[in-house]
């Protein structure tokens, strides 16, 4: 058994678990059709994408006829539950802790198999390619407000500019795995023009790359505002989050250095980056939650799509008294736990971490900063243009 253990690779063995898992749901899907896909695949990943890409408050499963619900339909039919169980499951738009842990595992999956890639393409400087790495996570960000566009051309009655199928590659989760394969291709891209001698180093056009990517959506998201009626624009809310998110960072970051240097001395700059960035997150759903209507935005429901955020703006409510919040509002507190957060994992990667692997490291350090300004970006860009 040992000597078959050491002939297996860890690439062969990564494989054979990523064919296994799809395996198993994927016959569990042909055999038990209702157990296996309704109530679990369909339930609680492919069914609220459905219903984000169609606009829906809800849609419920009817036995494989996906009835689309509104908002007072989907309230009709939580209260009566011999009309659930006819047309159940019933799936919602955003997440669910099942759904989350699927993610993340499916996430950690993918890593390790970014991890072998480049092993193989056996590419250096880290830290460069961590720079290079940023302006995907905005571009990625964006990306999602294109399909946040296509959601409010429904509400205005109008045709979609991306239709479904389409447009489910732009909704979370699948958008992750659609920002994966363009930073897939433009990383072998940039080490194809570095290792044949057109560029000094791969860093560059992988940067260029993203760059393009994010001015061309932004443009695409300004072009929409300049032509269409469903869509606004409103400069002051990107200017109220970037500044929020750069001073809470900054002074995050200078009492680190301050009482806490040893915080950071594995990472460097690129910790500062991370907390900007959870920054960003933290800032754009306080003034999306609590604020948007004070900046003079007016826009669909923008409501916490995450268990935990909306976990935080529930308990804040219910523990602090109206009086209190109808000053500072219930989202606040997230912006905390995002800056501590973020400094708690600038402070688990040490200088002992980055030396025994630097290839391992910076992938959890490009995952950890996607997370948070990748949700940030769209946040802000979605109030910004008022969908």
């Amino acid at each position: 058994m040992d000597d078959v253990l050491d002939r297996v690779s860890p690439e062969r063995a990564w494989a054979a678990v990523v064919a296994a898992i799809v395996a198993v749901f994927g016959v569990g899907s042909v055999v038990f059709p209702r157990t296996v896909y309704a109530e679990f695949v369909w339930h609680y990943f492919w069914g609220p994408v459905y219903a984000d890409s169609e606009g829906a408050s809800c849609v419920a499963w009817a036995n494989g006829d996906r009835r689309l619900l509104g908002a007072e339909e989907c309230r009709a039919l939580a209260n009566d539950p011999e009309r659930l169980a006819e047309l159940g499951p019933v799936a919602e738009p955003g997440y669910t802790v099942v759904s989350e842990i699927g993610y993340v595992v499916i996430l950690l999956i993918a890593l390790i198999g970014v991890i072998f890639l480049l092993k193989r393409l056996d590419i250096q400087r880290y830290r460069a390619g961590f720079y290079a790495l940023f302006p995907f996570m905005l571009f990625g960000g964006a990306l999602r407000v294109v399909e946040d566009a296509n959601v409010a051309a429904i509400r205005a009655g109008v045709e979609q500019p991306i239709s479904y199928p389409l447009n489910t590659l732009l909704i979370s989760p699948l958008i992750y795995f659609t920002m994966f394969f363009f930073a897939l291709a433009a990383v072998v891209t940039a080490v194809w023009l570095d290792r044949n001698g057109y560029v000094s180093g791969y860093e560059y056009p992988l940067a260029g790359i993203g760059t393009a990517a994010l001015v061309a959506c932004v443009g695409y998201l300004g072009m929409l505002a300049a032509t269409k009626e469903y869509v606004y624009f409103y400069p002051l809310l990107p200017t109220v989050v970037l500044v929020g998110a750069t001073l809470s960072a900054g002074l995050t970051w200078v009492l680190v250095q301050r009482y806490a240097p040893e915080v950071n001395r594995g990472t460097g700059l690129i910790g500062l980056v991370i907390i900007w960035g959870h920054a960003i997150d933290g800032v754009a759903n306080v003034v999306g939650l609590d604020w948007a209507g004070e900046l003079g935005v007016h826009y669909g429901d923008l409501g916490p799509k995450h268990p935990v955020n909306a976990g935080i703006v529930d308990i804040t409510g219910a523990v602090l008294p109206a009086s209190i919040t109808q000053y500072t509002g219930t989202a606040w507190p997230f912006l905390l736990v995002k800056l501590v957060a973020a400094v708690f994992v600038v402070w688990i990667f040490d200088e002992r971490i980055f030396e025994e692997n630097p290839r391992y490291t910076i992938m959890l350090l490009i995952t950890v900063l996607a997370v948070g300004l990748g949700p940030g970006t769209r946040d802000m860009l979605r109030a910004t243009f008022g969908i």
